[in-house]
């Protein structure tokens, strides 16, 4: 599973979670691969997901947070999409 979390520099709250949404993910599904999207430079990935609000996170290929979620909304989300895939 693929997880990655669109944000802009210098966004306080987005660095202030990374680290511990990262963290609550990597616990809640295995074999999970993160990344940190810096949406300067990476636009065309972010315009093609169909990110239109920072922060947001991609799990997947899909947008589904336009927002950063709570630990527990970002673990649910991932171990019901892993039940799917299983």
């Amino acid at each position: 599973m693929k997880v990655e979390m669109f944000y802009s520099p210098g966004c306080a709250a987005c660095e202030d979670r990374q680290s511990e949404l990262r963290a609550a993910a990597q616990e809640a599904v295995r074999d999970l691969e993160w990344r940190n999207v810096n949406v300067l430079d990476n636009m065309d990935t972010a315009v093609e997901l169909g990110v239109i609000t920072l922060p947001a996170i991609v799990i997947d290929g899909e947008v589904v947070f336009t927002s950063l979620p709570t630990k527990a909304q970002l673990c649910k989300a991932l171990t019901e999409r892993s039940g799917a895939r299983n």
